[in-house]
């Protein structure tokens, strides 16, 4: 009987250390990576965090004032894509293109961002490399 129990507890056990690290992360399937959709606002909060960026704009629009709560890339990925430390703060306005929720409700998935000083960092929008690209062919003439 004490083995049968040792053994059940075991298994609680490892089935425990497996169910946790596969819990700690979601997919992004809500998001339409397929669309860019820029928001400009006030950051009331940021966090540069694994496994995903944080972040709180207060929007102010047509539709009023409101929080919108978006995610972004790990800090690894930011730094990769050009963010630095401390480029962000509460207070600054910054415009972020975010692929869209694809139920329609607010929020998204951070994949750029212009700060207060007119730093970028992120993936460029396919817009924006169709400009690059015309910028790029023109020049060479």
């Amino acid at each position: 009987m004490r083995k049968a129990v040792l053994s059940v507890l075991v298994a609680l056990c490892g089935a425990l250390v497996v169910s946790v690290p596969a819990s700690a992360h979601h997919s992004a399937i809500q998001f339409d990576f397929g669309k860019s959709v820029p928001i400009k606002g006030v950051v009331i909060k940021f966090e540069a965090i694994n496994p995903h960026m944080r972040l709180i704009l207060r929007v102010t629009d047509a539709k009023g004032t409101r929080d919108i709560e978006l995610e972004g890339h790990s800090t690894n990925n930011m730094y990769r894509a050009g963010y630095r430390d401390k480029m962000i703060q509460v207070g600054d306005t910054i415009t972020v293109n975010v692929a869209p929720l694809k139920d329609g409700s607010e929020g998204g998935y951070v994949t750029s961002a212009v700060t207060a000083k007119g730093t970028r960092f992120g993936a460029l929008s396919a817009a924006e490399r169709a400009r690059e690209q015309e910028k790029a062919e023109g020049g060479r003439q």
